[in-house]
């Protein structure tokens, strides 16, 4: 989707420049960023006796770096020495957190997000116990950071899902029972639904997350789960979709929510602008149409996270072509398992998709 090419962010006290844009690690002529010191423009000083009040107010998608490669476990997963939680920060107000391929297997993403008011946690990853996977201990210092940086000593959070059955994505939850300054979104379907505002109109309408002059948008899609939704966050045009739509093994439990929550996000990409498409996990190979089988903790060769606007469009087609039936269908980018185990095989390869056998593991 076309979009402005202006653009940007500030943060408080002093508007950036054109000159900041020259000066990737803080413009130096801001009074908080001395001569040889190496900061973004709103991360110093430390300790601020105002905080700052950032501008999420912009014509395109906030610029963020996701160039780099995901930590991809080990053959013996005992010797794998990646931290537990890897993360990624895209830009100073939005994170990419990856839970390690040898702590599970699905190795799922979740999403902190921050706003003036308040930060979002977007599923909770696949593991309970929090030594084996301390997803509240990473999220609180990422927090306590970063209200430092804005000059807060208080920053609410709230937990949010994309779909409180996926065992991938709502473990970690506890972890984050009795936390202060926390709201958890209510796992039941009937009591989220009322939480955003949803329960006279659900799959219709959206929901809303206030997190301070940022507000992202609860779009409901059930589909692969019957209580799914999808997130879109304004601020780095992003659509978190979870289960519904990523870049691996797509498995329907209703095909018809699953084609009318398609439906729903097409028509809500024609709104409003969609940079790219986050998902809860990948398993498919950078091989157009290979995917990684179940269980496995060592994925060397993983396509990028992130899924272009225009493959909802695919997805959507082939939907309707699996709708009634009991089948598979793989694409380039994703494949489709409706009515089957998650372990079927097909001896058809499909037409258009390159059939290139991907490299050995080992």
């Amino acid at each position: 989707m076309a979009q402005s090419s202006t653009k940007k962010p500030s943060s408080t006290g002093a508007s950036q420049s054109a000159a900041a844009r020259t000066y990737p690690n803080g413009n130096p002529d801001l009074d908080y960023n001395p001569v040889g010191v190496r900061n973004t423009d709103s991360a110093v000083p430390l300790h601020r006796k105002k905080a700052v009040v950032h501008d999420y107010a912009c014509d395109a998608a906030a610029p963020g770096n996701l160039a780099f490669r995901w930590i991809f476990g080990s053959n013996v997963a005992a010797t794998n020495r990646d931290p537990r939680v890897q993360v990624v920060q895209y830009n100073e107000d939005s994170f990419i957190l990856r839970q390690n391929v040898c702590a599970h297997w699905e190795a799922p993403f979740t999403y902190l997000l921050f706003g003036n008011k308040g930060a979002l946690l977007i599923d909770s990853g696949a593991t309970a116990d929090a030594q084996h996977y301390p997803l509240r201990e990473t999220v609180d210092a990422i927090i306590t950071r970063w209200g430092q940086a804005r000059g807060r000593s208080k920053v609410p959070l709230t937990v949010a899902l994309t779909s409180g059955e996926d065992i991938a994505q709502n473990q970690g939850l506890v972890q984050f029972a009795g936390r202060p300054d926390t709201t958890i979104v209510p796992k039941p379907l009937e009591v989220m639904k009322r939480f955003y505002g949803l329960g006279s109109s659900w799959p219709a309408g959206t929901g809303k997350i206030d997190l301070g002059d940022r507000v992202i948008e609860v779009i409901p899609t059930p589909g692969t789960h019957k209580d799914g939704v999808s997130f879109y966050d304004p601020y780095c045009d992003f659509l978190f979709t979870g289960d519904l739509l990523f870049p691996g093994k797509i498995n329907i439990s209703n095909d018809g929510d699953f084609v009318a929550s398609l439906e729903r996000l097409k028509g809500f990409a024609t709104r409003q602008p969609v940079k790219w498409i986050m998902g809860g996990h990948i398993e498919m190979m950078f091989v157009p149409g290979k995917y990684y089988r179940r269980f496995v903790n060592y994925k060397p060769y993983e396509r990028v996270l992130e899924m272009e606007p225009a493959l909802i469009d695919e997805a959507l087609q082939y939907a309707r072509e699996v709708q009634g039936k009991d089948m598979m269908l793989i694409r380039p980018d994703f494949a489709l398992f409706n009515g089957v185990s998650p372990d079927q095989r097909t001896r058809v390869w499909p037409e258009g998709v390159p059939n290139i056998t991907p490299p050995f593991h080992f």
